[in-house]
C-alpha cells in the first residue's frame, strides 16, 4: 500500500521544513514562523532526467504554443452595472479574472458583490458563496436591497429608496444562485456543476480545505483555498470575485503571495461616520492602477456618485482662513478638494503636527520648508491639516495648497477667491512641476474656478477658460494667492 504523504511545516525564515508544529522554529529560533503546507503532489515528482542530468531527446514542444500560433480575441468586458466598479476595473470586468477586494468590516464589501451579483444575472448565470451569513440571512439582506425573488419591492411598485439614489435594475432571479458553504471541496463541485460566468466568494478567510489540520484564515487555509479557486477559474473560464478580510495594519489577512495570485486587487474605504465610500485599485493586470470610484451608502445600498469633486469640495461662500482647494489625481479621475489648516500656539514641549486624510511625512517636510525657505516660525506652533470629507490625498501635487493653507492660518487671511493651487514643494523651497496638468485645470474650470497658481515651465493652456499664474518659489506662491484686503474686496465686488 501506497505511503500518504503527510502535512509538512516551513519556516518562513530559514525555510527548513518540519513534520510537526512547532512554537518556535527547531532551526532558526525564530517564534511563530512555521507555516502548515498541504502535501505534496504525486506529480511534483516526475520528470525523470538522464545520467549527466539532461535529457537526451531533441527539444520541442508539449503544450507551449509561440506568439503567432495563439488565436487572437476580441478584448470583451462584461458590464457590473455599476460604472464606478468598471472604471476602477478598466473599462469592465474580464472574463475569467479573479479579483480580490479587501476592506474594514461594514464598510459595505458584501453589500457591493451583492448588489453586482444582482445586476449582472440579467445577463450571466451568477454564484453566491457566502460563508459567514446562512442563506435566509442572505435573502433577507438581498429584499433591503430589491433582488427579484425576496420579499419587498418588485417591478411596478413605486420606490421608498432615498430622493436622488440610483434605482435598482430588478433582475429576474433566477441565474442568481446562493450557496452558504464553507468547505472548499463542496465550493469546487458546485462551480464544475453549475458553470457560472461570475462567482462570488464572501469570503476567503471563511473557506476551509480539510486535507488541511489548520483553521479556516489561517495563512495555508487561505493560500490554498485561494490557488484551488484559481485553478477552476482559469479551466472553466469563471469569474471570481473574492472578499478578503483585512488586519488593523490595513492589509489584505493571509500571505502577501495572495495578492500575487490574482488579477485586480481593489481596496474598499471610507470613514464609517461618513456615507460615502471609495473603491481604489492597487493592481489591475487589465487596466491602469491606483483608479479610484467613488459610492454614497443609503438605506437602499450602494449608489454611485458622478461628480466626486462636488462631494469633497465644500462650501466656497464661506472661505475660512487656512482653507485651500487643490485638485488631486486619482488614477486618470481629477478631483477637486478642500484643504483646511489650523495654526495655533502649542501648550506642550514639543509642539504637535496631525494630518488627516494626507501623508504625515509630507507635512512634516512642508512645515520645515516654510521655516527655513520662507521664514515663517512655525517651531512653537501646532500644524493641523485635513482634508474635507476625509479623501486620502497623498500625491506630491497638493504640497502648494497645504503650505498655502498653513501659512494663511498663520495670517489669518483668506486665499483669494476661486483659486486653485497646484505644485510640488521642493526642498529649496521652490515649486515643481506635476503630471496631468490640463486634466487638473479642465476639471477645475468647470466648476466655475477663475484663477490657477501652477508651477512655472508648464505649457500654457488658453483653452481652459482660467487666469494661469505660474510660479517658481513657495513665496512667489504665497504672494499671488494671498492678495491685500483692497484687492479682496475687488474680487467679491466682481
Amino acid at each position: 500500500m501506497a505511503k500518504q504523504p503527510r502535512t509538512t511545516y516551513v519556516c518562513n525564515e530559514c525555510g527548513s521544513t518540519s513534520p510537526q508544529w512547532y512554537g518556535k522554529c527547531p532551526i532558526c529560533n525564530t517564534y511563530g514562523s512555521l507555516i502548515e503546507q498541504a502535501p505534496p503532489s504525486a506529480a511534483r515528482g516526475l520528470g525523470a532526467k538522464s545520467a549527466n542530468g539532461r535529457s537526451n531527446e531533441a527539444p520541442h514542444p508539449l503544450a507551449a504554443l509561440t506568439f503567432p500560433q495563439i488565436v487572437d480575441g476580441e478584448e470583451e468586458r462584461w458590464c457590473s452595472g455599476f460604472g464606478e466598479l468598471d472604471r476602477v476595473l478598466g473599462g469592465g470586468i474580464v472574463p475569467g479574472s479573479l479579483v480580490l477586494i479587501g476592506g474594514d468590516p461594514g464598510i459595505g464589501k458584501s453589500t457591493l458583490l451583492l448588489q453586482t451579483a444582482n445586476l449582472m444575472s440579467k445577463h450571466y448565470r451568477v454564484l453566491y458563496v457566502c460563508g459567514e451569513e446562512s442563506g435566509k440571512q442572505v435573502k433577507l439582506r438581498a429584499s433591503r436591497l430589491g433582488v427579484e425573488g425576496t420579499k419587498g419591492e418588485v417591478e411596478g411598485e413605486e420606490s421608498t429608496e432615498t430622493e436622488g439614489a440610483k434605482p435598482l435594475t430588478i433582475a429576474d432571479g433566477a441565474n442568481l444562485y446562493v450557496q452558504a458553504e464553507t468547505d472548499l471541496e463542496e465550493i469546487l463541485r458546485e462551480l464544475e456543476s453549475l458553470r457560472p460566468h461570475v462567482a462570488v466568494i464572501d469570503s476567503i478567510q471563511t473557506v476551509y480545505f480539510p486535507a488541511l489540520t489548520s483553521a479556516a484564515g489561517s495563512v495555508a487555509q487561505v493560500r490554498e483555498c485561494t490557488a484551488a479557486l484559481m485553478k477552476v477559474a482559469k479551466r472553466e473560464d469563471i469569474t471570481l470575485l473574492i472578499v478578503g478580510h483585512v488586519t488593523k495594519e490595513g492589509a489584505i489577512a493571509g500571505p502577501k503571495v495572495l495578492e500575487h495570485l490574482v488579477d485586480t486587487v481593489l481596496y474598499f474605504e471610507g470613514d464609517r461616520f461618513a456615507s460615502h465610500r471609495l473603491l481604489r485599485s492597487t493592481k489591475n493586470r487589465f487596466g491602469a492602477t491606483h483608479e479610484v470610484g467613488v459610492f454614497e451608502m443609503v438605506d437602499r445600498g450602494l449608489r454611485e456618485v458622478d461628480n466626486p469633486s462636488e462631494l469633497f469640495l465644500g462650501d466656497r461662500q464661506g472661505m475660512a482662513p487656512g482653507s485651500s482647494i487643490v485638485v488631486a489625481c486619482e488614477g486618470t479621475r481629477p478631483i477637486v478638494v478642500e484643504l483646511q489648516a489650523l495654526v495655533s500656539p502649542t501648550s506642550y514641549p514639543s509642539p504637535r503636527r496631525a494630518g488627516t486624510g494626507i501623508d504625515q511625512n509630507r507635512l512634516t517636510q512642508i512645515l520645515a520648508v516654510l521655516e527655513k525657505r520662507v521664514g515663517i516660525p512655525l517651531s512653537k506652533l501646532d500644524a493641523y491639516v485635513a482634508s474635507a470629507g476625509g479623501l486620502n490625498v497623498s500625491e506630491p501635487a497638493v504640497d502648494l495648497g497645504i503650505a498655502i493653507a498653513i501659512v494663511a492660518s498663520f495670517r489669518d487671511r483668506v486665499i483669494a477667491p476661486f483659486t486653485i493651487l497646484i505644485g510640488e514643494v521642493g526642498l529649496g523651497g521652490q515649486v515643481r512641476q506635476v503630471s496631468q496638468l490640463e486634466l487638473r485645470l479642465k476639471e477645475a474650470a468647470k466648476l466655475g474656478f477663475k484663477r490657477a497658481i501652477v508651477p512655472k515651465g508648464h505649457q500654457i493652456f488658453p483653452d481652459v477658460g482660467m487666469e494661469i499664474i505660474q510660479v517658481a518659489r513657495v513665496i512667489d506662491a504665497i504672494v499671488a494667492a494671498l492678495p491685500a484686503e483692497t484687492e479682496v474686496e475687488n474680487i467679491d465686488e466682481d
